[in-house]
């Protein structure tokens, strides 16, 4: 026959019985009220559907990164009539967090954000006219690449084929086509990059005879393509093979001139100059 309960045992079984405050019926109902009322369950939808749609790296910088712009959004929304130069970085920085969003590649998605991006920046408020200008298209573009640490002297002349005059309207299909060939742009000076560490074999100066003639051989393989689109510019400059290359590089070591150095620096300026020749200018 086992042993009646000790007090302190009765008190823990009673414990375990009796029903938590967070428990009861009316605390629940006024917790799920709250969060009716406060907008959460949209507000995680929300962010989760556009973490699916975006697919980060970082999941967790994406939420912070999300929910960071929906606090600045609601804070905005508050101002209303407040420090217009506040209004217009605030404009700038959401409609930069959206065109980091997702890979050019995932289209539909790509879309959606530079859809996203360029009503940030056409939100002007109840007292002002809506709308995109040529200043502010040029000033995110401008933000985008200093964000991503390319320099002015290789994005200058992107720039002025893909900008607009300050004072005109910039139609969506334009800012549009800004954003994909500023993004292609930063992609390709990436391979560049890759591949004049390939040729300098970690000295951080390459055999100029043969950084040209890999350039020249790019150049040939960007021209020799009939295509509009820049993201036409990457699949053309991908099909360089090694035995291409190789075979560039050989001959260009058997003229046997005197050999100098190239820069990286100067290798990718003259890396974008080649991409930027084949850009068709707006307007």
């Amino acid at each position: 026959m086992a042993a009646p309960a000790s007090p302190p045992a009765k008190m823990a079984d009673g414990e375990k019985r009796r029903p938590s405050p967070a428990s009861h019926p009316a605390a629940e109902e006024e917790e799920a009220a709250f969060l009716r009322r406060a907008g959460v369950g949209d507000m995680v939808r929300g962010a989760l559907l556009k973490l699916l749609e975006a697919r980060p790296e970082d999941p967790v910088d994406f939420l912070a990164g999300y929910f960071d712009r929906l606090a600045q959004s609601s804070a905005e929304a508050r101002a209303e009539g407040g420090d217009p130069q506040w209004q217009l970085q605030w404009r700038l920085d959401r409609a930069l967090w959206y065109l980091r969003l997702a890979h050019h590649s995932h289209r539909t998605t790509f879309n959606n954000n530079v859809s996203m991006a360029y009503d940030s920046l056409s939100a002007g408020g109840r007292r002002k006219k809506p709308g995109v200008n040529g200043k502010l298209y040029s000033e995110l573009l401008e933000m985008f690449f200093r964000d991503r640490g390319a320099t002015e002297e290789i994005v200058a002349p992107l720039l002025q084929k893909i900008t607009c005059r300050d004072h005109e309207a910039v139609p969506f299909d334009i800012f549009r086509y800004g954003a994909l060939t500023s993004l292609v742009l930063l992609e390709f000076l990436g391979k560049a990059s890759a591949l004049y560490e390939a040729l300098d074999g970690g000295s951080g100066a390459a055999d100029q005879r043969i950084c040209l003639a890999v350039l020249g051989t790019l150049e040939k393989a960007l021209h020799d393509s009939d295509v509009s689109s820049p993201v036409r510019y990457l699949e053309a400059g991908s099909k360089l093979g090694p035995d291409c290359l190789a075979s560039a590089m050989d001959e260009a070591l058997a003229e046997r001139k005197a050999s100098v150095a190239m820069k990286k620096g100067e290798f990718l300026k003259k890396a974008s100059a080649i991409f930027v020749d084949k850009v068709k200018p707006v307007g």
